[in-house]
């Protein structure tokens, strides 16, 4: 699967993805600035929102639309709370050009039919589907029928609603699908990430997986690679002391940058599945156990336990040969501290 031109899977380095969100504060110049600083960072992308409130909910004060759940945002109606997190649409043209001249790759979560369409003519290389939206079939079957890439964040989303979202995908020919592991609450315990649901993703629903987090600091990403994921998503942040909905759970800067590097090392410590050794690691095989004369000995003298040994360093016989030479006599002279091998012994 491509995204644009990130080859995502197999052996390739892991996709990573700094989350715009509300994170500009009503600011374009916020929201330009916080790209340049999410290239310089490392990621590899940038993904805003696409909504405006009347396209997620509508302006009701009644408990139904009020904030209660021991969030950040409780007290604020959702049409409050969106109407403080939107990323304005006219802004969207330039934040696309801004990230392709910072060499990131721009793309979006749609919320309605008409975002998609907007976004389609932004040309974007893929779709995100965000938690909450998880459960929109119709959206989720209008976004893949465009042909692009779906990813999608399983935060509220059980078995069967993944089976069905994913179904929904392939049944209008779209199987390029990327499942992201996620817990829905806004900062997200460590307790309830379950990250090892991520290797059943993949096993279970036979796609690409990774990992959208909403936990602070940068473990979790980092051990969700170690289970696969091939994705990981994240919410970025220009400076935390600009506020904003999501700041409480985003990374700055230099925050981003540590993750990014941890989950590069982290890559590099995974490797690949090889029993060759590197040429670094052979030079050291010198350092390894080996046959050694320990003793000055005679043509004609018997090779024993006293004359003989396993030792290091590793320039002499194989010590796997140690049973199969003792008993047997030497063919020459040797003096203690020679490596020992076969042409020494008689056959």
């Amino acid at each position: 699967m491509r995204i644009a031109n990130f080859k995502i899977g197999a052996d390739n380095p892991c996709f990573i993805i700094a989350e715009l969100s509300a994170n500009h504060n009503g600011d374009l110049s916020i929201a330009i600035e916080t790209i340049r600083a999410a290239k310089r960072a490392g990621a590899d992308a940038i993904k805003l929102q696409t909504y405006t409130p009347e396209t997620l909910t509508i302006d009701c004060n009644n408990d139904y639309f009020k904030i209660d759940g021991g969030t950040l945002w409780d007290g604020k109606t959702l049409y409050e709370l969106y109407d403080e997190a939107y990323t304005p649409w006219e802004w969207h043209k330039q934040l696309f050009d801004i990230a392709k001249e910072e060499g990131l790759i721009c793309f979006s979560s749609p919320f309605d039919k008409t975002a998609v369409d907007f976004l389609e003519d932004l040309d974007v290389p893929a779709y995100k589907i965000a938690s909450f939206e998880i459960q929109d079939i119709p959206l989720i079957e209008y976004t893949a029928a465009k042909g692009k890439p779906i990813i999608m964040s399983t935060g509220i989303a059980d078995e069967e609603d993944i089976a069905l979202a994913v179904r929904t995908c392939k049944d209008v020919g779209n199987n390029e699908i990327v499942l992201l592991k996620c817990t829905s609450s806004y900062p997200a315990p460590l307790e309830l990430a379950n990250l090892n649901t991520i290797k059943d993703l993949k096993t279970r629903f036979k796609v690409e997986v990774g990992f959208s987090d909403h936990t602070y600091g940068h473990i979790a990403p980092v051990v969700a690679l170690t289970l696969g994921a091939k994705v990981i998503e994240k919410h970025f942040i220009l400076n935390k002391e600009i506020g904003g909905p999501d700041s409480d759970f985003s990374l700055d800067e230099n925050e981003f940058k540590q993750m990014v590097s941890a989950v590069r090392d982290a890559e590099k410590l995974l490797g690949k599945i090889s029993y060759e050794i590197p040429e670094k690691v052979v030079k050291n095989r010198k350092f390894a156990r080996s046959l050694f004369v320990v003793k000055n000995v005679k043509r004609g003298d018997i090779v024993t336990q006293q004359n003989i040994r396993s030792i290091r360093p590793g320039y002499g016989l194989h010590p796997k040969h140690y049973n199969e030479v003792i008993g047997k006599s030497f063919t020459q002279d040797v003096i203690i501290g020679t490596p020992l091998s076969l042409n020494m012994i008689k056959e």
